[in-house]
């Protein structure tokens, strides 16, 4: 495995993290382009995974208040790049960052295995977008 390195997130990286939501799947992300470049502006918890070689091949994104909650809002690695643990180093990182908070995130069904072997428990959730 190429040597990787976490770091703070800059803009330069953006087009990178477009093409691998694009290569997820993630078209939601895509599609609103301008939209997804504030939410990585804004966001207080915003990372990426640089690999020695290949450049930018994962990220985490989210918000924490410090305290009590770390909200993940995305987390991604590149196909290439899975079964490395590198999903893991990165929760444990930005945990790292903020050890007194409780981390929440969502999880699709093919997703759920990883953060329940990760020690993550389920928890029932609601979501309303304002079209909606």
């Amino acid at each position: 495995m190429n040597q990787i390195h976490i770091r703070q997130y800059q803009e330069s990286d953006f087009n990178r993290i477009q093409e691998l939501n694009r290569e997820e799947g993630w078209n939601n992300l895509v599609e609103k382009n301008e939209d997804t470049r504030q939410a990585w502006e804004n966001s207080s918890v915003s990372y990426v995974v640089d690999a020695e070689g290949d450049g930018v091949v994962g990220y985490i994104r989210g918000f924490t208040d410090t305290c009590i909650t770390l909200y993940i809002c995305e987390l991604l690695i590149d196909k290439k790049y899975r079964g490395l643990g590198i999903g893991q180093e990165l929760l444990q990182y930005v945990h790292r960052l903020y050890p007194k908070t409780r981390i929440e995130m969502l999880a699709s069904s093919s997703s759920h295995r990883f953060y329940e072997g990760q020690g993550y428990r389920p928890f029932y959730g609601f979501r309303k977008t304002f079209e909606e």
